[in-house]
């Protein structure tokens, strides 16, 4: 335990206020030799030999750049107090301690290579240097092998990996999707026993509560939604539905050969709803199909933050990724379904006379349509179809054998690409949809449902 070393620099990142405390092993005097790690290395392998380091050994990072994450220092009272008289004056590229250890030790790109199996007598036959570099082996950046996909030396022989890539950090559960040697790091927890809190198997006792909650509740409301549902048709459930919207589209498949919807476009939106009366179709908002297909996005990117932000960071990976999606996705569903509602009341409210025509076509389709509208299998087939999207894209890279970052990137960007234009299409289709619904129940008292999307 050791007290604050400030920062004197005031041009700083803000997570760099107290790292010039790292300083304070150049003092650590009751000891012969200290090899330091920062908190984001793993070793996976001995390394005894940095004790054979001399005066300061470090890695050398960017060309000609010490980094300080894995360093061998034979502590000196000497040492620490000439830092202590130059810490005000020395500057800091980086605005912390590494930034200010290569403004002291200023000629450390011309160090030796730090060689562990130079013989004892030759060590002793010569004069101790002042400092060495050490090879990759014992400060493997991970940056750098992503840069590559592989690392620049034998992995095999690998001692320290070194977790460089700023905010992505191994302990949080989402850089196991972007960055493959994550998984060293997450197979070394999993194995770890019980000697401090979290340290058991990975498991945080303070998240394991919080967890199983985040679990629970959107299945309680999934059920709850159900059984609102279910008590309100009297006990039905969606098969009339389901072989009206089937007999439906045989009725149009036998009649005109196609399905009359082929662009994502308001009028063609309109026309897939051809059951509906033109004098209905023409009163559907010009503006409508764009107000959706923004909510629309939007809801998505409010319930992916707002899931990102409640899932503890250092769960376990697949309990994180799990949690994430059934989180943005109830989130999304009751938001956008909420607003969808919503247009089917405004078209409900419209005022003016419909037609009660209906082409003859339809009319067996229509049959029990009322009965069953509070399980419409159309919304289930969007709904399921962007959860399906929305889960394939991230998942490319790993359907494929991808490791290398940019290419996982790059796929996840198509993928993503793909879910827009299908949430585009249907957000839009969906509210004109509703709105329709709406005009065509004016006259009919609709039961009300704890599911907005029904």
């Amino acid at each position: 335990m050791i007290s604050l070393l400030a920062n004197p620099n005031q041009v700083r990142p803000k997570r760099f206020w107290g790292v010039y405390t790292k300083l304070k092993i150049f003092n650590m005097t009751n000891y012969k030799k200290v090899v330091y790690l920062d908190a984001d290395t793993i070793v996976v392998k001995s390394i005894e030999d940095l004790f054979k380091c001399q005066k300061f050994c470090a890695n050398l990072k960017h060309s000609e750049r010490l980094n300080s994450g894995v360093m061998v220092v034979e502590p000196s009272e000497a040492v620490f107090n000439d830092m202590m008289s130059k810490v005000n004056t020395l500057p800091s590229y980086t605005g912390g301690d590494q930034g200010f250890l290569n403004s002291y030790y200023s000629d450390f790109p011309n160090a030796h290579v730090f060689d562990p199996n130079i013989p004892e007598e030759v060590l002793k036959s010569r004069p101790a240097p002042e400092m060495e570099r050490l090879s990759t082996l014992y400060n493997a950046d991970v940056g750098l092998y992503m840069l590559a996909n592989k690392w620049m030396v034998d992995e095999s022989e690998l001692r320290v990996i070194h977790y460089t890539l700023g905010p992505l950090k191994p302990w949080d559960w989402w850089t196991s999707w972007l960055l493959k040697p994550v998984d060293v790091w997450q197979n070394v927890r999993e194995q770890l026993k019980e000697s401090l809190p979290g340290t058991g198997r990975g498991k945080n006792p303070n998240d394991e509560l919080l967890v199983k909650f985040l679990f629970l509740l959107p299945f309680c409301a999934l059920l709850f939604c159900f059984y609102r549902s279910f008590v309100q048709t009297g006990g039905s459930v969606c098969r009339t539905s389901l072989c009206n919207q089937v007999r439906h589209f045989y009725h149009i498949i036998r009649s005109s050969g196609t399905v009359a919807y082929t662009s994502v476009s308001s009028s063609s939106t309109i026309n897939a709803n051809s059951q509906f009366p033109n004098s209905a179709q023409n009163k559907v908002p010009a503006y409508l199909g764009a107000i959706s297909v923004f909510v629309c996005f939007m809801a998505a990117v409010v319930s992916l933050g707002i899931s990102i932000s409640i899932v503890p960071r250092q769960v376990m990976p697949w309990t994180g990724l799990l949690l994430m999606y059934e989180w943005t996705f109830s989130i999304f569903f009751l938001s956008f379904g909420a607003f969808l509602h919503l247009i089917y009341l405004w078209g409900k409210r419209e005022p003016g006379p419909v037609s009660s025509r209906m082409d003859p076509i339809d009319s067996d389709s229509r049959k029990g349509y009322r009965q069953a509208s509070s399980c419409d299998i159309v919304t289930w087939y969007y709904g399921l179809g962007m959860a399906f999207l929305a889960i394939a894209a991230p998942s490319l890279p790993f359907i494929f054998g991808i490791t290398a970052l940019f290419m996982r990137l790059g796929l996840m960007v198509v993928g993503g690409l793909i879910l827009a234009a299908f949430m585009t299409y249907a957000s839009e289709h969906l509210a004109i949809r509703s709105f329709l619904k709406g005009l065509e129940d004016r006259n009919t008292t609709r039961s009300r449902s704890a599911c907005f999307l029904c």
